[in-house]
């Protein structure tokens, strides 16, 4: 018998999504597989849409909203899969992307590898995904993974791994408390129990940028912003559990730095905090500098306007990019018909 793969899909208000995404999910090319959909309490027609597939065999519960890593838990608890495909309601698998890691994870029959692949952007066309290959598309050691990942402000989102169940069963569960970056901190606990990590060149998937709708939109809210600054810690705890050199350390700090935009102005107990972590480490950390072009705003409408005007323009600019993709999506949808 093959390994059964286990394709779990969290979804929330994904209503727009969640059809397409479930047919990729069915589309993969790897036979054994099943599908499993927990609805955390939506309240749009997610459960019903999800539910029409529930006749093939489609496993879907539904539950009170407690958030998309308190939906994985569920999910997880509920398959049966040797391995386990996490895949977000609105992103997509490419039809061979399971079969193709699965081929090489049979081949090194370890189940303390975990699986990597490509990904690419699209927002509705996925035909026009942007792939950018960087440091992570390789094979590496969990520590060489997660330096990366810090020093050059790095990711990969969850639907690119393949992970086994021993190592999905020894990492613990998703982390319930955190709301934003809780893929950044479980896969970096994933990588604390893995030997390696490694990258499937042929599997591919496509990651929807989805604006302030998807999980990852960082806004000021304080649940985000304390979900945010939990994880950043845990993964810089994990990543030091693997080597605690200066070079590890330099990559932390930077870490750091890179993310300190988003507390700064607003949260001023979380950039001291930042601050002290650095400086426990021997490193330092400069308060965010505005760009040029949004540094005259601060002259008239204070920091606070000039660092909302500099995060959110560039949304905006997002926003009409995803109106006329969402234009020509349904142009050539309607050309197909």
């Amino acid at each position: 018998m093959q390994p059964l793969v286990s394709i779990l899909i969290p979804a929330y208000n994904a209503e727009r999504w969640i059809g397409e995404t479930i047919h990729s999910a069915f589309r993969q090319t790897w036979p054994n597989k099943e599908i499993v959909i927990i609805d955390d309490g939506s309240t749009d027609r997610t459960l019903s849409i999800a539910q029409k597939f529930a006749k093939e065999g489609v496993i879907v519960e539904s539950q009170k909203n407690q958030g998309a890593s308190a939906a994985r838990n569920k999910a997880f608890s509920l398959c049966r899969g040797d391995y386990i495909q996490w895949l977000d309601a609105d992103d997509l698998l490419a039809p061979n992307k399971i079969s193709q890691q699965m081929e090489v994870a049979e081949r090194i029959s370890n189940p303390n590898a975990l699986l990597s692949s490509g990904w690419g952007r699209f927002m509705y066309r996925a035909s026009n995904a942007k792939f950018s290959p960087n440091a992570l598309w390789a094979d590496l050691s969990p520590v060489e993974w997660l330096f990366l990942k810090f020093s050059q402000n790095l990711f990969l989102p969850p639907a690119a791994w393949l992970v086994s169940r021993e190592l999905t069963e020894t990492a613990a569960p998703w982390d319930e408390r955190l709301s934003l970056d809780d893929d950044g901190e479980y896969f970096a606990r994933v990588m604390l129990v893995s030997e390696k990590i490694q990258f499937v060149s042929d599997a591919t998937s496509y990651y929807r940028a989805s604006g302030s709708s998807s999980l990852s939109n960082v806004d000021q809210s304080a649940k985000k912003l304390e979900s945010l600054w939990l994880s950043l810690q845990l993964q810089i705890i994990y990543l030091r559990r693997l080597e605690d050199t200066q070079r590890i350390r330099s990559a932390c700090a930077t870490f750091l730095q890179n993310w300190l935009k988003f507390f700064y102005p607003w949260r001023m107990d979380i950039v001291e905090e930042a601050q002290q972590l650095a400086k426990s480490m021997g490193e330092s950390l400069e308060l965010p500098r505005l760009r040029r072009k949004y540094a005259w705003i601060e002259t008239f409408g204070g920091r606070r306007i000039a660092a909302l005007a500099e995060q959110t323009l560039p949304n905006l600019k997002m926003s009409l990019a995803r109106s006329w993709d969402k234009a020509m999506f349904q142009f050539e949808q309607r050309g197909q018909a």
